[in-house]
């Protein structure tokens, strides 16, 4: 999903890969998926799904383990085993998946064309985030801090935020996390976020393509016309504004977030 990183890193995370693929009894193959930064590389790994942190503790450690406490009426494939080492100062963990038995909705985070996506794909998409929103926000878990939103929104949107319903998301709800299943991929940074924070990830990062995203827009409003979720709306647009200098993607989306703040 992000471009390969420099070719020390490279050889450090195969062989990460390579080692943890000899742990789990399986042999890496297929195309390299690179997370952000590096971070993170994931690809099969014969009938599974092999993905690779290097990082060290926090939220984004543990995410993916924790979120097997969800309700079963969230689909995701299924973790199966983990492995934690480190070696040359590097802290590594290794996740074994069930491999999603469907391709990605979008190569990339943003939708550049209509995915051609279902009526019925949508209605099980707005019922995997109500099922979300019930579960109690964790108070161990935050995908978007009270003090960062309050900062933000008025910094790059102009607007004020008011009370904040809280609800629990998944934090990084875009297409390249999304299945034509539905199955909803990375729950590193799941936990507590503004209310409709996931619906306003799915509909802002269609804005390139205007009929698709008033479609989506149509099909996420049970979650999009409640008022809390005018927040969460504001959030996603002051992050991907916020950003844009540094994430090319951002920078793709930005000029329609700010014409959609124009009408807000």
């Amino acid at each position: 999903m992000f471009e390969a990183p420099a070719p020390a890193t490279v050889d450090r995370m195969l062989a990460a890969q390579q080692h943890a693929a000899d742990q789990f009894g399986q042999r890496a193959t297929g195309r390299r998926v690179w997370g952000y930064r590096a971070r993170t590389l994931s690809g099969a790994a014969g009938p599974h799904w092999l993905r690779l942190v290097c990082a060290e503790g926090g939220t984004l450690w543990n995410g993916p383990s924790t979120s097997r406490t969800l309700p079963a009426a969230v689909p995701r494939p299924d973790l199966f085993r983990i492995r934690d080492w480190t070696t040359d100062g590097y802290a590594y963990r290794a996740e074994l998946y069930a491999l999603a038995p469907d391709p990605m909705v979008s190569p990339r985070p943003v939708l550049d064309e209509d995915p051609g996506l279902p009526e019925t794909w949508w209605k099980e998409m707005t019922a995997a985030l109500d099922a979300l929103a019930d579960v109690p926000p964790p108070a161990d878990r935050e995908a978007v801090r009270e003090e960062y939103l309050r900062r933000v929104i008025p910094q790059f949107t102009g607007h004020q935020v008011e009370d904040v319903t809280w609800s629990t998301t998944h934090g990084d709800l875009h297409y390249g996390n999304v299945t034509r299943g539905p199955h909803i991929l990375d729950w590193e940074g799941w936990g507590r976020a503004p209310y409709g924070y996931d619906a306003a990830t799915l509909y802002l990062y269609a804005l390139l393509t205007p009929a698709t995203a008033a479609r989506i827009r149509t099909e996420l409003a049970p979650v999009l016309d409640r008022p809390e979720a005018r927040t969460g709306l504001l959030t996603v647009a002051a992050q991907i504004l916020q950003a844009q200098d540094r994430i090319d993607f951002y920078a793709e989306i930005a000029d329609p977030v700010r014409e959609h703040l124009a009408r807000l």
